[in-house]
């Protein structure tokens, strides 16, 4: 198992296009966090440059916004309320205000049923969703990130993000780089000479699949090591606490179960199809299917995770993101699931050869 094992890794660690997929994913995953990381402290009086509007349905901080208080919430959209009133129902001033007072007492949706019902006006749910977020001043964004920062270390937000977008990256990396792991071995008459050898079924499947699983892990550590690094240089001046625990931590819970379970998937197509190529399309459907959106219970639209999905997404906010519904049962899922295909492939490898 062992030789086996150190063969396939060093396999790929002598193939220039593992190293180019490598630096591949690294920018990917760059390009896609690296606006996180400009996250930062402002000077007094300090602004950060944006031509987008004052009020928007998502945004964050390292763009100049801040989440909207309730009242903050309502207050902006009674005002955009009283301006539509006014410039397309004709409404004077006195009308407007009028109107506004009858839904005092009302909350947000029970005052856009009464605009609907009783003035015809369609959307003002819209406008309330459109105040989410509103462009903060220094002080405002400073005191947003010191709550933050109190409640957890900057790099634990970040591995969040970094765990998304490294999952699907490194998703799509083991799908190419994994299919040629059992290439070689399913040709007819190499196959038929390995079952002509002494090596056990259980030693030759763990090895080869034991292989896979550790480069992927080996890419995953120099990840985690270089967007540590990252981390640490681009918040220095901030004095964001950032630990190399936090990334380890997503990458356990949030990449690698995932990982094995391509691995096992390639190795269960290899040995059903004597050729690993299959795999290539299934894979790529199955990441499809694990990155689609969904509706919940209350009909909202979202990323909610799926079933044995391969992909754990974070969308949202650096500091709001949160894992999907059922996320780490899932995750826990896929490792039973991974040992139970490991297990028939073994049986397999067996029958084939009897």
């Amino acid at each position: 198992m062992a030789a086996i094992l150190k063969r396939e890794i060093k396999n790929y660690l002598k193939q220039p296009l593992f190293w180019i997929g490598v630096v591949i994913v690294i920018y990917g995953i760059y390009s896609s966090t690296s606006p996180y990381l400009d996250t930062c402290y402002l000077m007094p009086g300090e602004e950060i440059a944006n031509d987008s509007p004052e009020n928007v349905y998502s945004a964050d901080v390292y763009e100049g916004y801040v989440p909207s208080t309730p009242e903050r919430r309502r207050e902006i959209w009674e005002e955009k309320v009283e301006e539509t009133l006014i410039s397309e129902f004709k409404m004077d001033e006195t009308e407007a205000q009028a109107v506004l007072a009858q839904m005092e007492e009302m909350d947000i949706e029970k005052a856009c049923a009464y605009l609907e019902k009783e003035y015809h006006f369609y959307g003002a749910i819209y406008t309330y969703q459109d105040s989410a977020y509103h462009k903060g001043t220094s002080e405002e964004i400073n005191a947003y990130l010191e709550e933050k920062m109190e409640q957890k270390p900057f790099s634990f937000y970040f591995s969040r993000k970094f765990a998304d977008f490294s999952g699907l990256f490194l998703g799509f990396f083991a799908t190419i780089m994994l299919s040629v792991l059992f290439l070689q071995d399913t040709r007819t008459h190499t196959y038929e000479l390995l079952h002509t050898k002494p090596i056990s079924a259980r030693n030759y499947i763990i090895g080869k699949a034991g292989a896979g699983f550790c480069v992927c892990g080996m890419v995953l550590f120099l990840l985690n090591l270089f967007f540590w690094i990252l981390c640490l240089v681009y918040t220095k001046d901030s004095g964001f606490e950032v630990r190399l625990w936090d990334f380890f931590v997503s990458t356990a819970f949030y990449i690698l179960p995932n990982q094995l379970m391509i691995v096992c998937v390639y190795t269960m197509v290899s040995l059903l199809f004597k050729n690993p190529l299959p795999g290539v399309p299934l894979l790529i459907l199955y990441m499809l299917y694990s990155n689609m959106g969904g509706r919940n219970a209350d009909g909202v639209y979202g990323y909610w995770g799926r079933p044995l999905a391969i992909m754990v997404r974070f969308p949202g906010q650096l500091f709001d993101t949160a894992p999907p519904p059922m996320a780490l049962l899932n995750q826990s899922f896929l490792v039973l699931a991974s040992v139970g295909m490991i297990l028939s492939s073994i049986w397999l490898w067996k029958r084939r050869r009897i």
